[in-house]
């Protein structure tokens, strides 16, 4: 279950931006010389996908996103991979309210959710690695650590206005660990931050590529957070196994990705219940 983009505050923004998203499609059909198709179901809350057809690129895809902070920088993490376990992207252009993108097509493009649960672990935990990079210098990613700062102080307002499962002493807890825990990596990479089976479809090219990332520069065992909250089943039934394997899988430091998780689950109790649990249960004695 991916994280709940909209907001009540953004939700007319999104509104305005859909009304253009036709006007855009035409002007872009126009510009690549595409043929587009109807638009992948179910669509998405921030993003309207479609196939298409480009004269000397073969088959494509098109997508015209709706400008939002976390999705900021999607076309320089493209750039930065460049095809490395990762869609490759061969063109961009910027709009009041939209970015749209141009993307190598996946073919099956089956989605990776729909393969066994342990096939999935591995393949996340085999992509990951591949992100993981130094940026070069001068580079236009944000830190992390900002990220974490908004969700957090998001999570203080509505610990306000919708409340939280848990008991105050044990939100204070986590919520105080999300905003500290980006400071304490011992490296800093490129993180894709929303990797999980849902955005990762077969292709022909590899196996397995990763779509729709949302770029930010810190600890690479945050990136490891939404495949495992997307699992919510298994993470209930068994956090602390959920932990021990994706951190043998991936390469990680057990405890660390343990107090991430507990902090995560605490930040989303407010609009994901069922995540206040694993929090009591994970919690740092």
């Amino acid at each position: 279950m991916p994280r709940n983009l909209v907001d009540a505050a953004s939700r007319q923004g999104r509104t305005a931006w859909l009304s253009t998203v036709p006007a855009t499609v035409k002007h872009l059909t126009e510009k690549w010389s595409l043929t587009v198709g109807a638009p992948f179901q179910p669509g998405g809350r921030t993003a309207w996908v479609a196939p298409a057809r480009s004269i000397g690129r073969g088959d494509v895809v098109l997508k015209v996103g709706w400008r939002h902070m976390e999705a900021d920088h999607e076309a320089a993490g493209l750039r930065e991979w460049n095809g490395d376990g990762a869609v490759r992207l061969i063109a961009a252009e910027e709009f009041d309210d939209s970015v749209a993108l141009l993307l190598e097509r996946c073919l099956s493009g089956d989605v990776l959710a729909s393969r066994p649960q342990e096939e999935q672990d591995g393949v996340i935990a085999g992509l990951l690695p591949r992100l993981w990079r130094s940026p070069v210098p001068g580079h236009c990613f944000r830190p992390l650590r900002d990220m974490c700062a908004a969700w957090a102080d998001e999570f203080e307002r509505n610990a306000v206005d919708v409340g939280t499962p848990l008991d105050s002493g044990l939100a204070r807890e986590g919520i105080a660990l999300f905003r500290a825990l980006p400071g304490t990596a011992e490296r800093n990479v490129l993180l894709c931050t929303d990797l999980h089976a849902g955005n990762v479809l077969a292709a022909q090219r590899e196996p397995w590529l990763v779509i729709d990332p949302k770029p930010y520069v810190g600890d690479p065992t945050f990136d490891v957070l939404q495949h495992l909250l997307n699992g919510e089943e298994l993470l209930l039934s068994d956090p602390f196994g959920r932990v021990r394997r994706m951190a043998a899988l991936a390469e990680l430091d057990e405890e660390r990705l343990r107090l991430w998780l507990f902090a995560r689950c605490v930040q989303e109790s407010p609009h994901w219940p069922a995540l206040a649990e694993v929090a009591r249960r994970i919690a740092p004695e």
